[in-house]
């Protein structure tokens, strides 16, 4: 298994929840980019959006990503954007190993409702909106996600499977 593992996948796909599962089971230690971005910045990824748009965001997230140490022993849960520019997704798949946490739209849809107030990108969409939203998303996102080492369907696997793959059982 090839360090660090990145867990990528849509908003409210499970990679923070399933990162810090599977860096436990793993014994490694777990990190959030979007957490260390707030901790760098001093603020909330909703006000960094807020105050200095989506662009200057993109750009911090890729500083931080490639401020990752090579060969760091660690399970690190990305943005759900963060494959989709700067060349990240490329990046990520040179320092380690990379696994897309597939789930379907519905899924998502029905992750998303219940959360959607802190998420910067959908908090102020409708129902519809939001599922048109994810739709249109993942249409585009996808060709990036794609390229990740793993695809894991988080629908219906569970993180014993996950740790099996990842192991090479």
């Amino acid at each position: 298994m090839n360090y660090p593992i990145f867990l990528l996948g849509f908003m409210a796909s499970g990679k923070s929840t399933k990162g810090r599962k599977l860096a436990k089971k793993l014994g490694v230690e777990f990190m959030d980019l979007d957490g260390e971005i707030e901790t760098q910045e001093k603020q909330s990824i909703s006000n960094i959006f807020k105050n200095h748009g989506e662009e200057y965001f993109r750009r911090e997230e890729a500083n931080a990503l490639r401020s990752i140490p090579k060969q760091l022993r660690a399970v690190i849960a990305l943005g759900g954007g963060t494959p989709c520019f700067h060349d990240n997704m490329s990046y990520i798949n040179e320092l380690g190993t990379s696994v897309y946490l597939r789930r379907s739209g519905s899924r998502l849809l029905g992750r998303l409702r219940q959360s959607k107030q802190e998420r910067p990108l959908v908090a102020s969409l409708s129902d519809d909106e939001l599922k048109t939203f994810i739709t249109k998303s993942l249409l585009q996102r996808n060709l990036y996600y794609e390229k990740a080492t793993v695809i894991f369907d988080a629908d219906r696997s569970d993180l014993a499977d996950l740790v099996k793959i990842l192991q090479g059982k």
